[in-house]
């Protein structure tokens, strides 16, 4: 018997290519276990960024609201399981095991990459599961992403960006069709404040979905220290702000409500639960922030991999001034647009140190330290590995300067074991 690991190396041999877009395969494999699709609401949430956040403001409130479960999201930062999430907990090694020796005795001669074999286990556990609601995130695009088998109760597209272009077209216009695809007709078709307006609401009308617009159909008013949301359904007033730092979450949390209310009138969420998942939501490696207890250079880790993301960081660094330097640790893949993201960091980074980040799709630090010193000015190092560029960066700070980690999933997880190794950041924090 294979073990978890075993699996997962096995897995990522099997097909000849890492994404291959395509719904057939699943959908053959899926016949061939006769599996029937949930009988459970399921929220499907894309978009090129904050689908993370808005996936995790679904959970949580539907948690505090008493409800299990399921939350799949892509890709991970320190280890596999924390992709699949059944309620409280992360998927076990044995579910998941259970789950992939299943596949593989359906799927015959089909080959699937590794991102199906992850969407089909996740499918196998929640199902196992008895679980009151599913929560997906698209891992690219929308149409043809593999969590798109499945006929979403409600639909999300947070933002449209510029990601994967070899995948999903150069311009918005094309990536925001791709991402349109998970709408269904006579389904609420809910878009986020970031989105590509008109593309997604002529798709979602060619489709007969029905449109949720923010400053339409729902709004968020901020009201002193907290907020008020409106939708179709529901009022709720005074409510408190996110957990999760930045201005933008306000948008992300109200884009959740606003999905959350198309669900059946079985689920029943109360104001309590809302303001319960609102303060207790965790997402980490958004622009999560530590702060040793020995005074030493306080932490940002920030998993901003695209220009308009790393946006967003900027402007959550600006809203919160400090006294000292900021330094960057960064780490960005070969296929990602490095000039652009550290052209949108430039202005408030006082130094640079850029990791190798590993993997077929990976950047060496040099290359990376090439193209930023082309764009900056200050000082620009490069290391062999996160967790050598960590050690350099913490070397060289004070106890007024901060050390900003970004660019990757691939290097805020190894970020994240570095600090956990010196004590920086509990072993519970980062669970």
């Amino acid at each position: 018997m294979r073990s978890l690991d075993e699996w997962l190396a096995y897995q990522s041999q099997l097909h000849p290519h890492t994404i291959d877009l395509s719904l057939e395969r699943l959908r053959a494999v899926l016949e061939r276990m006769k599996w029937r699709a949930p009988r459970v609401p399921v929220i499907t949430v894309g978009g090129t960024n904050g689908k993370g956040s808005v996936t995790a403001f679904c959970t949580s409130i539907l948690g505090a609201a008493g409800y299990r479960v399921g939350t799949f999201t892509s890709p991970h930062l320190r280890h596999y399981r924390e992709r699949i999430r059944v309620h409280d907990r992360l998927a076990g090694d044995e579910e998941m095991v259970a789950a992939f020796e299943k596949i593989e005795a359906a799927r015959g001669d089909i080959g699937l990459t590794f991102f199906e074999f992850n969407t089909l286990a996740a499918f196998l556990v929640f199902e196992a599961a008895s679980l009151d609601a599913w929560i997906l995130e698209v891992g690219m695009g929308g149409r043809l992403d593999a969590v798109n088998v499945i006929d979403a109760t409600v639909a999300v597209v947070v933002s449209i960006g510029l990601d994967h272009q070899e995948y999903l077209g150069d311009t918005l216009d094309a990536i925001a069709g791709e991402k349109a695809g998970i709408f269904r007709a006579g389904r609420a078709a809910v878009l986020g404040t970031g989105a590509n307006s008109l593309i997604l609401e002529n798709a979602a009308r060619a489709v007969g979905a029905r449109l949720k617009r923010p400053s339409i159909e729902y709004n968020y008013i901020l009201e002193g220290g907290g907020w008020r949301y409106r939708g179709t359904l529901w009022e709720l007033p005074l409510l408190p702000a996110p957990a999760l730092p930045g201005h933008m979450q306000f948008a992300n949390a109200a884009c959740a409500l606003a999905a959350l209310e198309e669900l059946d009138p079985s689920i029943v969420i109360d104001a309590d639960a809302v303001g319960r998942g609102l303060s207790a939501v965790r997402l980490t490696g958004r622009h999560q922030v530590v702060i040793p207890a020995d005074g030493t250079a306080s932490w940002i880790l920030d998993v901003a991999h695209n220009p308009d993301a790393a946006s967003v960081l900027v402007r959550n660094l600006y809203a919160t001034p400090h006294a000292g330097r900021t330094l960057a640790v960064c780490g960005i893949l070969a296929d990602k647009d490095a000039a652009a993201i550290a052209a949108s960091m430039r202005d408030c980074v006082d130094a640079w140190w850029c990791a190798s980040v590993d993997g077929a799709r990976g950047r060496s630090g040099v290359a990376l330290a090439d193209v930023v010193r082309r764009l900056v000015s200050v000082p620009v190092e490069h290391s062999d590995d996160v967790a050598a560029a960590c050690a350099a960066a913490a070397a060289a700070a004070n106890g007024e300067d901060r050390i900003v980690v970004f660019g990757s999933f691939h290097t805020v997880g190894p970020a994240l074991d570095w600090l956990e190794s010196r004590g920086i950041l509990a072993r519970e924090e980062n669970d």
